[in-house]
């Protein structure tokens, strides 16, 4: 782990679920983060607690459907610590629901945050990147973005375009950047909150609780490889239970 010792990482849906638990690894090896998430309350608590663990940690409210939001995050760590190592894009929401539910703001909002929201952190971070001649985009798609099935449509397209973007950016990134998509299946966050389908979101709900795993195993995937040595370049992670299809 030595290769996390200061490095800065920019991490949006920072304040709950795999980013929370991803940026409390990262400051326990010795990375600095910066925070975004919309709820700057949660942010807050989670700085102090990083901080009172011996990590480092600062943040800023970032609703990643405004490009100047993440413009901002993404300045913000340059000011204070000269530089940025990791944009993990971990933002993401599920309204899923059958299209003939038409519940079309869900559609929007999904294309808003899932795929905008990727956009605009690699808008952000790509200048500075390559300014600086290193940097690491890790991007959060799902095992949706494998494979679409009833009321997931959306959502799935939504991840298939994390997975179709992340790609053409690994390939154009040449030979100082890298790209890496983690594929999450069900993992116990609160992910479920943003459904607005009250049945789906109880069946989904007592799937998590069945099946889904910790966000930890996700965190530890993600730390794996960005604790890869500067040529080495993990591309593509899949991580779901034992137990999912």
């Amino acid at each position: 782990m030595m290769t996390l010792k200061e490095k800065v990482v920019v991490i949006t849906g920072a304040s709950s679920g795999i980013g929370e638990a991803t940026a409390l690894m990262l400051a326990e090896r010795g990375a600095k983060v910066v925070l975004g998430a919309r709820r700057a309350d949660r942010l807050q608590d989670l700085s102090k607690r990083i901080a009172a663990a011996g990590g480092e940690a600062i943040y800023a409210a970032t609703d990643v459907t405004q490009r100047a939001d993440l413009s901002r995050l993404v300045t913000l760590a340059r000011e204070r610590y000269g530089k940025v190592d990791v944009l993990l894009s971990n933002a993401g929401i599920a309204p899923i629901s059958l299209l003939d539910e038409l519940r079309v703001e869900d559609w929007e909002a999904m294309i808003d945050v899932n795929v905008r929201g990727l956009l605009y952190g690699i808008a952000a971070a790509l200048p500075v990147f390559r300014q600086q001649g290193f940097g690491h985009f890790v991007n959060i798609a799902s095992t949706a973005g494998l494979v679409t099935t009833p009321t997931m449509a959306v959502y799935s397209a939504t991840k298939f375009a994390v997975r179709a973007i992340s790609e053409g950016l690994r390939q154009e990134a040449g030979p100082h950047l890298r790209v890496t998509i983690v594929s999450p299946g069900f993992v116990q966050t609160g992910l479920a909150n943003s459904m607005t389908n009250s049945e789906t979101k109880a069946q989904i709900a007592d799937k998590m609780s069945e099946i889904a795993i910790s966000p930890d195993a996700i965190a530890r995937a993600i730390v794996f490889a960005i604790d890869q040595p500067p040529e080495v370049d993990v591309n593509e992670m899949i991580i779901r239970p034992t137990v999912q299809r």
